[in-house]
């Protein structure tokens, strides 16, 4: 299969220019119209301040697209039928030439194919609370595909416990970017520890030429803490997130569809703030991974 490069991004690899891959699903199904559009030219922004070149990942129309053109960065925003890919939908979205949103596990699997070793994203998918036989398809992706993620954790309204457990399972190494502590998505620490700390771009550098020389196929997560002056405490959101978890039971929202719903009910019972916190971590993380692209 062909993929499009994006002028930028087809000049950015070709010369060996530090690159940082961004998903979609955040531009299609994370936030509204035109919410979306802007944060999508946030990110690429804050990656291009940092040095590196931005490569937002999407297929139009059943195409793989590896960076994305201004006016198709519009195009995608402003669509109301993408489809939701994880690496299991990809074929489907390419057979039936679908507008589709690749979510952490598919961008990475194509960022790879791509030749692309950085990803930056929100936070990663994982256990759900109280379905721990129902795994988000990002963990098994990170145990066999070899880009480095850049999050801040996983999503709050996982169980992040078993989440840890199971990225253990996966043989993926959980490092804290200046951090001892596995972050919380919206807060700076779930009490949980990572597998050890890296302090610079230079040392996750060093972890990823390591990981490459002993010939281990699995990602690496690395987790920065969210901005503290953009922290919602776990305190504050832990009951708007256990109040959306039985609005999710009682409407029998299941499959790929629980996150998102989630995610909205959170936001709208703390007023946006939990939007805000999103919006800043995000591009926290963008700004990380732009750095860890440069040191390599």
């Amino acid at each position: 299969m062909n993929f499009h490069f994006s002028s930028e991004a087809k000049v950015a690899l070709a010369k060996r220019r530090p690159v940082v891959a961004l998903e979609s699903t955040l531009i299609t199904h994370g936030l509204p119209h035109p919410v979306n559009l802007e944060t999508a030219r946030r990110l690429e922004t804050v990656v291009r301040d940092a040095g590196a070149t931005p490569v937002t990942i999407a297929l139009l129309r059943g195409e793989v697209h590896i960076g994305l053109e201004a006016g198709e960065l519009e195009a995608l925003a402003g669509a109301t039928d993408a489809r939701k890919c994880s690496r299991r939908d990809l074929p489907i979205a390419v057979a039936k030439g679908e507008h589709g949103a690749t979510t952490v596990a598919a961008t990475m699997f194509l960022a790879h194919r791509a030749g692309i070793r950085v990803f930056a994203t929100g936070g990663i998918g994982g256990v759900h609370r109280g379905h721990p036989f129902d795994v988000s398809a990002d963990l098994e992706e990170l145990g066999r595909t070899p880009v480095t993620v850049v999050c801040a954790g996983a999503k709050a309204i996982l169980d992040l416990p078993l989440t840890l457990e199971a990225l253990e399972t996966r043989g993926v190494c959980v490092v804290g970017y200046g951090t001892d502590d596995f972050p919380a998505f919206y807060s700076r620490s779930s009490g949980l520890p990572v597998d050890t700390r890296c302090d610079c771009p230079e040392e996750v550098a060093a972890l990823m030429r390591a990981r490459d020389e002993l010939g281990l196929d699995a990602g690496l997560l690395v987790c920065a803490p969210i901005p503290v002056e953009h922290e919602v405490p776990a305190s504050s959101i832990e009951g708007a997130i256990a109040e959306a978890l039985r609005a999710a039971e009682e409407a029998g929202v299941r499959g790929k569809e629980v996150t998102p719903f989630l995610l909205a009910r959170v936001s709208a019972l703390t007023e946006r703030r939990s939007q805000s916190a999103n919006l800043a971590l995000l591009e926290n993380n963008a700004r990380v991974a732009a750095a860890i692209a440069c040191a390599l």
